[in-house]
Parts: C-alpha cells; structure tokens; sequence
C-alpha cells in the first residue's frame, strides 16, 4: 500500500476540521480572523464575486476558476495566490466520487507583505516576478502546515488571540519566499509598474464615486497612459474604467448585504446616476439582479 505524501496527510487533517465545523453549504468565517472555510455542492453552477487578496487551498473537489482573464482548472492540493482584488467566476463541476467542494483560504494584508519586502532582501524572492496578479499551481508543503495550525486553532480558542497575528503573518511570509512569491513582490516592492498600478487601484478605491479622467490618474502614479492601461489590464483583467465600475459593483453588493441598502440607494451612494444601468451590469458582473443575488448569497453566506 502507497504511504501517503505529507501533502496528502496535511490536506486529511484539515479536510476532516473543515467538515466537523461547516456541515452547510456557504463560504465561513471562522473563529480565527481573516481565516475562512468553504463548501461547495457540485451543482455545475458558476458563482461570481470580486476576490480580495488572498492564499486558497483547494482540498476536496473540482472547479474552473477564471481569474481576470484566465481560465485554470483547480482540484485537489492545488492553491490560488491572489495580491489585488480582482473579478472572479467558480464554477463546480460534479464528478465520480460525488462529493462536496472544500477549500480553505486566509486573507492576505498588502501592509504585511509591504513591511515583509522592505525587510527582506531583493535575494530572498527566489521566483521571478509575474505580469499577473494572481498564481495558480500545486500547493507547497509550507503553505499547507501554515494553514494547519492556522485552522487547528478553531479548536483552541484561547490561544487565537495570541497565536493567529503570528502564524498569519508568517504565511504571508511562506507566500513571498515560496514560487507564488513572485506575484506579491512585482505588486508591492515600491519603484515597480506593478506597484504603481497598485497606487492607482488604492486611488481609485478612495474615490470611488467621482468621475475617471484616465490621464490624470497616469499622472498622478508617474505613468504615461498606454503604460498604465497595458500594465493595468495585464494585472486585473480590465482596464482603469472597468475595473471602476467592478469596484463600485462590489461596494454597492457589501452595502446591500452588510447594512441591507435597497439597490436603487446603494446604486446612488457607489456613483450610480442610473439605477437601471446600475441593475444591467451587477447582473453581468454576479449573474443575478441585485435582489435576488443578495438574497443568495445570505442563505449561503457568501459574504
């Protein structure tokens, strides 16, 4: 008989605390913050959101997973490094054995990964840096046990307080020197496009409801405006506009799920002058109009 890989033995101890503490089909928050629990049933069904920052580890299951403008297939063992927030569509594809959909990831901070490269050395990133702000691959054994004892300590909770700040921020240190690391050191060492791509999206972030004018945005980040569009587009898909529009999409879908605005105020507070335009593309970018997709996402606690 095979000996299981430590690969294999870390995702069987984790697979077995993620279904003792979520029996429900829905994405969780656990006990531990920024760490999160999934399960999904296999229903061939495409779920859309706009993914933040964040390392994921599929362990039971299969998905396509089109991030930007990439389409990967995921199952078992396999991790997604995510630097930006970015548009994201999952769809769970139903196979032999017909069993759930589980995946855990944790949030990734920028301003951790910032204070990590100025104090590491340029050296220490053995991986070359990516045009894209995400990375899709087999997960390494130091990101697997990081996220053991990150989740192991659901069963522990009084040491969360003491122990979670620690074990988070060195995974985010696993991240940077593993072969995902590349993709966080291109967006967040400071003098690289990518980073000045990063100022733009921060920008734009808080300003969410004022009009774009592309060229004074390129300005504003020391970038000509074919540099800004080229690099902005290869790292979230989209360009400066749309990504706008994905911004203020999201925001108006936390303000309905999180302080139950109705859509035609939420659609007002992010920008919006149009309530009905506004209803046309949160249905394309999340797949159902606003009412129906909060409600959704309450009953499985897609939030």
């Amino acid at each position: 008989m095979e000996t299981p890989s430590k690969i294999d033995t870390l995702n069987s101890a984790l697979k077995e605390i993620v279904e003792r503490h979520i029996p429900e089909e829905g994405i969780f928050p656990t006990s531990v913050p920024h760490l999160y629990f999934v399960r999904k049933k296999q229903l061939n069904q495409t779920d859309r959101c706009f993914s933040h920052p964040h390392v994921s580890v599929i362990l039971q299951g299969y998905k396509i997973s089109i991030q930007g403008n990439h389409e990967y297939h995921l199952q078992k063992n396999n991790c997604i490094v995510t630097g930006i927030e970015i548009t994201s569509a999952s769809n769970f594809i139903v196979q032999e054995p017909f069993e759930d959909f589980l995946c855990v990831f944790a949030d990734l901070d920028k301003d951790i990964i910032s204070e990590l490269i100025m104090e590491m050395e340029k050296h220490q990133i053995p991986y070359p840096t990516s045009k894209h702000g995400f990375a899709v691959g087999d997960v390494e054994v130091e990101i697997m046990e990081c996220m053991y004892r990150l989740a192991e300590l659901v069963d522990k909770p009084d040491q969360i307080r003491l122990r979670a700040p620690m074990i988070l921020r060195e995974l985010h240190y696993l991240v940077l020197i593993g072969k995902y690391g590349g993709v966080l050191y291109s967006l967040y060492a400071k003098g690289s496009e990518k980073n000045q791509v990063v100022q733009a999206i921060s920008f734009l972030k808080k300003h969410l409801t004022q009009p774009l004018n592309v060229e004074e945005l390129a300005e504003r980040v020391n970038m000509s405006v074919s540099s800004l569009y080229r690099h902005f587009k290869e790292i979230t898909g989209s360009s400066p506009l749309q990504y706008q529009k994905q911004l203020r999409l999201q925001e108006a879908q936390r303000l309905m799920l999180m302080e139950n605005e109705r859509a035609s105020s939420a659609a007002l507070l992010v920008g919006y002058e149009s309530v009905s335009q506004f209803n046309r593309e949160y249905k394309r970018m999340f797949g159902d109009p606003p009412h129906r997709d909060t409600n959704k996402r309450k009953a499985f606690a897609f939030i």
